[in-house]
């Protein structure tokens, strides 16, 4: 299949055309109305990577941010994590994103309530922004939907200024063994593009980049999964959560993704590279 083709298939799967309505009627629920809540109140649902605002944190605390720091979120979703940095440090940031639902309702949701982020649609391996732009490049639960890595870390090279930092958090494969299906990255196989740590460090040291810290973050993710069950078996599945983004399968596609995790097929893992 061609990179187009490919693309256009990862898009597919993440559109659901009435996702700001469903946002909308989830903060409804919870007491909350669209057009007075705040960025906090959006975090059950715009930051939907394992761990989520705490993994993003954790994944930031490991890089140098300030108020003059030009930030390029890849991958951007709905704009949860591009939201929380421009709100922790000033810096002005940018999502990528080639779901144009979700770049369409990021820059709502921002604009709501009152952080000022940019989101753009379009292809990570073809960034629409001007070389050596950005301090700090960030990845978060994307690289599975993308088939060629050298291009992906050859394209943040491009865009970040000598010095700079990618920060990246992915589920990657840990086993030869086949992984179930659905998970929240894709619906079947052939969505599916996870690759091994070496995989990465490889496409990173092609680009010119240096491999500055990594870490396993198996463990954290099942007390996550764990927490989770526990609130949900307890109270019901909360009114502005994961359902919102991934649909009616949400519950099986993440009883899979930690059946994967536990069985070592997979786990979420950091690292943080230096260009040059």
């Amino acid at each position: 299949m061609t990179q187009a083709g490919l693309e256009a298939g990862v898009a597919d799967h993440y559109t659901t055309s009435t996702l700001l309505e469903r946002i909308a009627d989830g903060l409804a629920k919870a007491g909350k109305d669209l057009h007075s809540a705040t960025a906090e109140d959006l975090k059950p649902v715009d930051e939907f990577h394992i761990g989520g605002l705490v993994a993003t944190q954790a994944l930031l605390d490991q890089v140098e941010l300030s108020a003059t720091s030009r930030v390029i979120d890849l991958g951007s979703g709905i704009g949860g994590t591009a939201r929380h940095i421009a709100q922790r440090s000033g810096a002005k940031v940018t999502g990528i994103d080639l779901t144009s639902e979700f770049v369409e309702v990021a820059q709502k949701l921002s604009d709501l309530v009152g952080v000022n982020t940019i989101f753009k649609t379009g292809s990570v391996l073809d960034i629409p922004e001007p070389d050596d732009e950005f301090d700090l490049a960030t990845l978060i639960h994307v690289g599975m939907n993308i088939a060629d890595k050298d291009k992906l870390f050859a394209e943040a090279a491009r865009v970040l200024k000598p010095g700079g930092s990618f920060a990246v958090y992915d589920v990657m494969q840990t086993a030869d063994e086949p992984i179930s299906f659905p998970v929240p990255w894709a619906t079947t196989p052939d969505q599916s593009h996870l690759d091994r740590p070496q995989v990465y460090r490889d496409a990173a040291a092609g680009a010119g980049f240096s491999l500055v810290a990594e870490r396993d973050r198996s463990d954290f993710a099942r007390d996550f999964f764990a927490k989770l069950t526990a609130r949900i078996a307890e109270s019901g599945p909360p009114p502005l959560g994961l359902p919102l983004i991934f649909g009616a399968q949400a519950g099986e596609k993440m009883a899979n993704m930690l059946e994967n995790v536990d069985a070592k097929r997979i786990a979420p893992v950091e690292m943080i590279f230096a260009l040059g």
